[in-house]
């Protein structure tokens, strides 16, 4: 029994240590990004049409350094997947800036900058065949 209770406090101490301390702007971000909706629109290059633009945020946590985990729900097409994604964030002063460079994402390649204030989110993005900018407000998601 000794050893069982050593284990489970040493994993515990582990992942207490693991876990990176938040300052004040990084515990703002993670607080409006967790359980979030990226709500606006996107543009297309060449095009003056403006698109639906949704994104799902279950969960904003940080890793290490720059690197954040986003467990985001991505719908597109007919699909609906939660999946992990590790992006970095970059800080342009009080402001974070999702920072993406030809990523690998399910629906292809993107590169996108996404900033990220006072609930609003504005930002590029292209991708192998097309680009342009999305912008939006942020809001708490629906609850089951």
């Amino acid at each position: 029994m000794k050893a069982a209770a050593f284990l489970a406090a040493t994993l515990f101490t582990s992942a207490q240590e693991a876990a990176p301390e938040l300052n004040a702007l990084e515990k703002e971000f993670q607080d409006t990004l967790t359980g979030a909706v990226l709500d606006g629109h996107f543009t297309r290059t060449n095009s003056k049409e403006l698109s639906q633009d949704k994104y799902t945020i279950v969960r904003a946590t940080k890793l290490k350094g720059d690197m954040w985990r986003f467990e985001a729900r991505i719908q597109y097409g007919n699909r609906d997947i939660t999946i992990p994604l590790d992006i970095e964030v970059k800080w342009a002063g009080d402001t974070p800036v999702i920072t993406v460079t030809d990523r690998e994402f399910p629906m292809g390649v993107y590169t996108a900058r996404v900033v990220i204030y006072r609930g609003q989110y504005a930002g590029t993005w292209s991708g192998k065949t097309n680009g342009g900018q999305m912008f939006g407000k942020i809001v708490r998601a629906a609850t089951p």
